[in-house]
């Protein structure tokens, strides 16, 4: 370990996805804090039961590692007609490879799904975590539904296929302020933006076991 540094001025991103990357980093500049890249450090298997957990053990790996706060998410999709499939697995559904495959499989999934099954959440819980083993976990939700076929160009991940409630449009056809707003990972980082408005939160709750 690289020292402890509690100092949450310099946080180091515990993740490669470049679509996440981009995201932490618009939602986190009002705050000037020095996003650092993970470099050089293994994240743990996504294997635990929350996204919570989840979370939590990437971010606490990271910063374990460099001696620096850690920021990391776990999020995933759920659908009324798959019981809440896929979930945690999200990123993993179907042991597909790639999104273009994963959406393909989620709507081969859906085939026969009627219209009011077809509704879907997206959930995102954003942990904040701490070299002395401190934790600070935000949540964020976003209800819509799932298309018949992909729309939009931006994004990443299930976005083509997410209809956001009271749009009319996919997170695929938002542009970056909108999906800021009303994205789930938008408004926990918008919760976590608050929390830290006025310096750090008092760090009294969450520590991982």
């Amino acid at each position: 370990m690289v020292g402890v540094n509690n100092d949450v001025r310099r946080v180091v991103l515990a993740t490669s996805n470049q679509g996440k990357i981009r995201e932490l980093t618009e939602a986190l500049a009002p705050l000037g804090w020095e996003l650092l890249p993970m470099q050089d450090v293994t994240l743990p298997p996504e294997d635990a039961a929350t996204y919570e957990e989840n979370a939590a053990l990437k971010a606490c790996t990271v910063s374990l590692a460099t001696g620096l706060p850690a920021i990391a998410d776990d999020s995933g999709l759920e659908v009324t007609a798959l019981r809440g499939e896929p979930g945690i697995y999200s990123a993993r559904f179907g042991d597909r490879k790639n999104d273009t495959e994963r959406n393909v499989y989620l709507l081969e999934r859906l085939r026969d799904a009627k219209a009011t099954d077809r509704s879907a959440k997206f959930v995102s819980v954003v942990v904040l975590a701490y070299p002395d083993g401190h934790l600070e976990t935000y949540r964020g939700e976003v209800t819509g539904r799932i298309l018949e076929g992909p729309r939009g160009e931006q994004g990443f991940g299930y976005d083509p296929l997410f209809e956001v409630d009271g749009l009319g449009r996919t997170m695929a056809e938002l542009d970056v302020p909108t999906k800021r707003s009303v994205s789930h990972r938008g408004r926990a980082l918008a919760a976590l933006r608050d929390a830290h408005r006025d310096g750090p939160p008092e760090r009294e709750t969450s520590k991982l076991e």
